[in-house]
């Protein structure tokens, strides 16, 4: 990915093309940018200076059309090509991993699932057998196998990315509690699902202040 454009401008991306989604399926032909901005939840200059990043794809008075430019995001997410992808844990959130159908939907096939654990190895989730992660590497290899998901304890997870690495993943998406190493070639993104919960509450708070507790009790000003 080009340096210069922003992480935040590509998740941002995600969520135009998901809302572009819903438009052509709901029959809009066009769009303005700001209301592309408005069902987005950004402004209509935060818009239009995300798309120009990647071109010219709207007309002054007319707004973008919704099937090009769901298009044109397609393409520029790599979208428009299917990716094989192995998870490294079979436990409960790899379980849900596997089972979440937006993944396929959006052209990411699950190809492989490797675990460690004797009670899991050799299990069969519908079309795949649980493998050892001993395997990775030629199952990577035989597959062409580009993106991996690490699904395990944090203190594996380190290990886990390593091997994966190893086995000529491209890019990395790690659900694990714990900061993990890789190489500047190897594409890296964390999903931490506490610390989205604690932002989450951060942001209650902000909206709905409540007077401070100790103990269940409301706090007594001095």
């Amino acid at each position: 990915m080009d340096p210069r454009i922003p992480t935040s401008t590509i998740r941002r991306l995600s969520g135009y093309y998901r809302v572009l989604e819903d438009l052509e399926t709901e029959g809009h032909r066009t769009i303005s940018s700001q209301g592309l901005a408005h069902q987005s939840g950004v402004t209509s200059a935060q818009v239009r200076k995300d798309l120009s990043y990647f071109g010219n794809f709207g007309k002054r008075g007319l707004g973008y059309n919704v099937v090009r430019l769901r298009r044109e995001i397609r393409l520029i997410l790599g979208l428009n090509r299917r990716w094989k992808v192995a998870l490294v844990g079979a436990g409960n959130i790899g379980s849900a991993l596997y089972s979440y159908k937006e993944f396929r939907r959006q052209g990411f096939d699950i190809v492989g699932v490797f675990d460690v654990s004797d009670d899991r190895v050799g299990e069969r989730w519908r079309d795949l057998t649980i493998r050892h992660i001993d395997d990775l590497e030629a199952e990577s290899v035989r597959q062409g196998i580009e993106i991996g998901v690490i699904a395990v304890p944090a203190r594996a997870a380190q290990a886990v990315a390593d091997r994966l690495v190893a086995a000529g993943m491209r890019g990395i998406l790690n659900f694990a509690h714990r900061r993990i190493q890789v190489p500047a070639t190897v594409a890296l993104r964390t999903v931490n699902l506490s610390i989205e919960l604690e932002s989450l509450a951060f942001s209650i708070k902000g909206i709905h202040p409540k007077p401070a507790t100790t103990n269940g009790r409301r706090r007594k000003s001095a």
